[in-house]
């Protein structure tokens, strides 16, 4: 692939592999754990956040947790007791039977291994259930974590933290911790304590035969060491890779209009082959690794085995060690190599449960650009007037570019505003700054004489309501659609919503009416038809300030018409801040602020504004007249 085939790539297809590609501004932030290029003493405090977050998810289940521990080191202790009776066995049970004395010792040595094999199984299948259950309560509470916190990020976090990483956070990074917990957690468990308890047994039973045993541990601290380093590297980049797969992926469905529109498919999928491949790379590599350790832990446990059963023999050729202690030690022996590729085996999962907890405790860290108040002023009065000011209000997406500078304004409560200008003039930015989507850099945004930032925030969304261009319609029925905002709504109150706006008709010549299933974001409604729906849900939250984003601008001319008419119900007895381009919306206003780079340069009703010649807002309805004609 070229250069440009790869700059085209970042800057058309996939946002995450744009955002991949950037240096994080801060190490700390949630940029930080999608890169594999980390200094080591970042990598520390990403790692002391990944154990933060997993303390606090296993905190509630420490009781749970050592009884888990107790039930497998006496299955453990069950298991290691087998080889050792089976020396027994051989030692104190053949010879007598040999001999013709009976073969009581034999029988009960049998029986006793009976009772730890049956010991060894109940301890496990206990074991298996509690880890079980704590495993999946602690991917319910992760999992809760997450989607609370995606909800509690202001919008500044979602517009530069694209939906597809949303997406693989939630679904990709807690799956890697699932396969931890399902597959491997209990196996590492059984390892460690088979590998601690073999050693031990292994010098009790012979000193000098265990010593030259463990002459192949340093062999296996260096392989095992250079695989943790190598391993973590490799499944940290595969979370990256899997995050910028799933990120083009879900671009490309969500604008698969326009990818058809315009015959973006061939360029698109040449996108998500390369991304693709980088993942397929990245696993192609953690693979490797674990193709080349696993075969290392075997070739040091078998060399290490033929050479036990050598010095052994020759040891006991000589009678300084009895055949069944030879026959317990091998065993042992091979039982401690074996956990060696259990906990390899366990270390794949691990790696890519560590990348996916991460890149998780990272989220959940992250701090919201508009946060609640630590202790929250309630309004002077239960119901919100809705009076707004704006404060000598600066503010800017980049800090050294303000969009506004020192806007001072005032909204009479239940006064209409209207406010046009050209693109980029700052319209939007005063709707979120009102809704507090965003805190003003210097200033403040009054809600009733009272600083939006001391509100917190369920009064804030009681009294303040925005309705944007995109009118979102979500999965459910109409019904579902319109008690949005207002949950409790019985369906006369629904009904009653609808009627004001004059949205009534349309729903009820649906199929099933108020009860008509709506998919796909409302693809089978027309954009009036969705627009209306948005009203209806803001006419029955019934807030004392609504905030219009280009709310006509996406509709046909009857489309207009009849939401304009469902504008002037809703809009009666409330405080409304309405941007628009379509004149035509303007006209219900009492007010038309004009923006120019940030500043209001014209103020005043539509009738005085249109009576000034020279005037910009003038200037504006008569292009509007012209086209109309």
């Amino acid at each position: 692939m070229t250069a440009t085939d790869t700059t085209t790539r970042t800057s058309q297809g996939s946002g995450a592999a744009q955002e991949e590609s950037q240096p994080p501004k801060d190490w700390r932030g949630v940029a930080a754990e999608d890169r594999d290029d980390i200094p080591d003493q970042v990598g520390l405090l990403l790692r002391d956040r990944s154990r933060r977050l997993l303390g606090s998810l296993l905190r509630p289940h420490r009781t749970a947790l050592w009884f888990a521990l107790g039930v497998v080191l006496i299955e453990n202790a069950a298991r290691l007791a087998i080889p050792y009776l089976v020396a027994v066995g051989i030692d104190k049970g053949i010879p007598p039977m040999v001999a013709g004395e009976g073969s009581g010792t034999l029988v009960l040595i049998t029986g006793l291994v009976g009772i730890a094999v049956v010991v060894q199984a109940v301890t496990r299948l206990t074991f298996l259930t509690i880890a079980g259950r704590i495993g999946q309560q602690l991917l319910l509470e992760l999992r809760r974590r997450v989607f609370r916190q995606f909800q509690r990020l202001s919008t500044a976090f979602h517009d530069r933290y694209t939906s597809g990483r949303v997406i693989s956070r939630s679904t990709s990074d807690v799956d890697a911790i699932e396969e931890m917990m399902d597959t491997g957690f209990d196996g590492l468990i059984t390892a460690v304590l088979t590998l601690v308890g073999t050693a031990v047994l292994l010098l009790w039973l012979d000193p000098e035969l265990g010593l030259v045993a463990l002459v192949a541990f340093p062999f296996l601290a260096l392989l095992t060491r250079w695989f943790r380093r190598e391993s973590a590297k490799a499944y940290r980049r595969t979370r990256e890779t899997v995050a910028v797969v799933i990120v083009h992926f879900v671009e490309t469905m969500t604008g698969i209009r326009a990818v058809q529109a315009f015959r973006r498919e061939p360029r698109n999928e040449q996108i998500f082959a390369d991304v693709n491949d980088d993942y397929r790379a990245a696993n192609e590599r953690a693979f490797r690794l674990h193709g080349l350790f696993m075969p290392g832990i075997k070739l040091i446990g078998n060399i290490t085995i033929a050479i036990v059963l050598l010095y052994g023999a020759y040891r006991a050729f000589h009678g300084d060690v009895t055949v069944g202690v030879l026959t317990a030690f091998l065993i042992y022996l091979r039982a401690f190599f074996e956990p060696m590729q259990e906990i390899s085996q366990f270390y794949n999962t691990f790696q890519s449960a560590s990348a996916a907890l991460e890149k998780l405790s990272g989220v959940l860290e992250e701090e919201p650009d508009v946060p609640e108040p630590a202790h929250p002023t309630p309004l002077p009065e239960a119901q919100a007037r809705g009076q707004i000011c704006l404060d000598d209000v600066t503010f800017g997406y980049v800090a050294e570019r303000p969009v506004v500078r020192g806007l001072d304004l005032q909204v009479p409560a239940g006064q209409t505003i209207a406010v046009v200008g050209a693109t980029g003039a700052g319209k939007t930015t005063i709707a979120k700054l009102v809704s507090r989507f965003y805190d003003p850099s210097a200033g403040r945004v009054t809600l009733d004489d009272g600083d939006l930032r001391d509100l917190d925030d369920a009064t804030l969304r009681r009294h303040v309501v925005m309705v944007t261009q995109e009118n979102f319609v979500f999965a459910g029925t109409i019904a579902d659609n319109i008690r949005f905002g207002r949950p409790e709504a019985s369906f006369d109150q629904v009904r009653a919503a609808a009627e004001a706006i004059g949205a009534h008709d349309f729903i009820a010549a649906l199929p099933e009416g108020y009860d008509t299933p709506v998919e796909s974001r409302g693809a089978r409604l027309s954009a009036g038809q969705r627009q209306l729906v948005a009203f209806a849900r803001a006419f029955l939250a019934d807030p004392a300030v609504l905030i219009l984003d280009e709310a006509t601008s996406s509709l046909d001319v009857p489309s207009e018409r009849l939401v304009q008419r469902a504008l002037r119900t809703i809009l009666a007895e409330r405080t409304a801040v309405i941007i628009a381009h379509r004149l035509s919306t303007v006209e219900i206003a009492d007010r038309v602020l004009v923006l120019e780079h940030g500043e209001v340069v014209e103020d005043g009703s539509p009738e005085r504004l249109i009576a000034r010649a020279d005037g910009r807002f003038a200037g504006l309805h008569q292009a509007w007249l012209d086209s109309l004609a």
